[in-house]
Parts: structure tokens; C-alpha cells; sequence
């Protein structure tokens, strides 16, 4: 028994090892934190970006056919091309927060706002919730060049 305590230090690092695993455990559990919900963060930021260019997309589909035709060039009816947006954006009614429509005879504007709750950050006080918010436009285009 005495050669194992010559072996190991003769007891003098007794409690290092939790006195590492209470300092320790929490910031493994930080960046396990930040890991996760980043993630979630980011793919959050993307699918709001991806409704906010889909129906942005769909409000330029809105072309007013008369004002075509007479004139050669793309024009959006303002109405239609808000309302093909927003309708658009009502099918993500149990993921998107807020939205704003926005459309002139030139372009459709977008903006779209998700509300994510963190999974493991989620136990931290202030970290209760966080909004990510994304915009997109689109431009009516006809045809291309020959």
C-alpha cells in the first residue's frame, strides 16, 4: 500500500478531479448550449429567408396582363401581388410571427419574422426566446432577350 501512495503523490491531489468537474461542467454545458441553439438560430434565419423569397416570388407572378399587352413591359398590379404574397405566407401561420406584404407596380417587398426557442440555453435567465427576422424582393421579368 505504500508503494501506491509513492506512486500517486501521497494523497496531496485528492479532490482535483471535482473540483475540474464543477468548474468545467458548466461551460461544456455553455458551448453544448451555443452549439445547439446557433444551429437552430441559423435554420431559422434560412427558412425565413426561404418564405420571405417564395412569397416575395409569388407576388411578382402578379403581372397586370392588360398593361402588358399594351405597353410590352412587366407591370405588377399592387393588389394581387400583396395579396398572393401575404396568402402565401398564411400556409407558415404556426411558424411565422409577424409578416409584412409590401407592393408597388415595380416590386413585391417581404419581411418575415420567426420566433425560436432555444433547447438548452433555454434554462439561463434572458434566454428565454429570440426573433429572427428576413426580407426579401422580387421584380416582375418577362421573356428574355433573343
Amino acid at each position: 500500500m505504500t508503494r501506491l501512495r509513492g506512486l500517486f503523490g501521497r494523497g496531496r491531489d485528492r479532490g482535483t478531479i471535482a473540483l475540474y468537474t464543477v468548474l468545467f461542467t458548466p461551460i461544456v454545458f455553455l458551448l453544448a448550449g451555443l452549439l445547439v441553439d446557433g444551429g437552430l438560430a441559423i435554420h431559422a434565419r434560412q427558412r425565413a429567408a426561404d418564405m420571405a423569397e417564395q412569397a416575395a416570388r409569388a407576388g411578382a407572378n402578379q403581372i397586370d396582363a392588360e398593361r402588358l399587352r399594351a405597353t410590352g413591359k412587366p407591370v405588377l398590379d399592387p393588389g394581387r401581388a400583396r395579396a398572393a404574397a401575404c396568402d402565401l405566407l398564411a400556409a407558415y401561420r404556426d411558424q411565422v410571427t409577424a409578416s409584412n406584404c409590401d407592393a408597388d407596380e415595380q416590386e413585391v417587398a417581404v419581411s418575415v419574422q420567426i420566433t425560436v426557442r432555444p433547447q438548452l440555453l433555454g434554462i439561463i435567465p434572458g434566454f428565454s426566446e429570440f426573433r429572427l427576422t428576413s426580407g426579401a424582393t422580387a421584380r416582375p421579368v418577362t421573356g428574355g432577350n433573343p
